[in-house]
């Protein structure tokens, strides 16, 4: 089977209220809390992660990229199965499972697209997490009349990495700052303007 970028976008989301206690109790750093990935459970694509699949997966990625500071990941879609230095916007910086949800910590850097990602939350603009991987997928068939064919990602998966997109799925978790508040949302129209005040400088 041949082995393509497989993208799985679920919706991320931060309280603007809690961002600057997030910032001042992180010595300048924002830090999120979230779901990653989810295992056994049919995403938006109609795709299933079988739960040993991630388990393998994660594991490694836990002892060769977050054990190792180089966790990276980019804002926007990459269409690359490698990451791009110059667009890496965050480090992921902890990950543990609870029940078939892959919680994780990420932090926000201060690269130019770090500090892009950073105006966004603070704006309160809805962003999506990301896992980016190669593998092969089959097709699984449906029982139920007017089901959808459920694609299932085979042991060959390989994570690649975790990136902040602008087109969050309706279904998933979201993530929020280590300090939880609530929820508050700005129109997403602002996003050009934050971003062209950031290059502005």
């Amino acid at each position: 089977m041949n082995k393509q970028l497989l993208v799985d976008v679920r919706p991320f989301d931060v309280s603007t209220d809690k961002i600057n206690e997030s910032i001042s109790e992180n010595n300048g750093k924002l830090i999120v809390k979230g779901v990653l990935q989810r295992a056994e459970s049919k995403n938006q694509n109609g795709r299933v992660y079988p739960r040993e699949v991630l388990l393998k997966e994660v594991s490694k990625y836990l002892q060769e990229q977050v054990t190792e500071r180089r966790a990276l990941g980019e804002l926007d879609h990459p269409e690359s199965s490698v990451v791009n230095l110059n667009n890496a916007s965050h480090n992921v910086i902890e990950m543990h499972w609870d029940g078939d949800d892959l919680l994780g910590t990420v932090e926000v850097l201060s690269t130019p697209a770090g500090n892009i990602l950073k105006e966004l939350f603070k704006s309160g603009i809805k962003l999506g997490i990301s896992s980016r991987g190669l593998g092969s997928v089959e097709t699984i068939k449906e029982d139920g009349q007017g089901e959808e064919d459920t694609v299932e990602v085979q042991p060959d998966f390989e994570l690649i990495a975790f990136d902040f997109v602008s087109n969050p799925s309706t279904q998933g978790a979201f993530m929020r700052p280590v300090n939880e508040g609530v929820e508050k949302q700005k129109p997403e129209s602002k996003i050009e303007s934050i971003i062209n005040s950031i290059m502005r400088g």
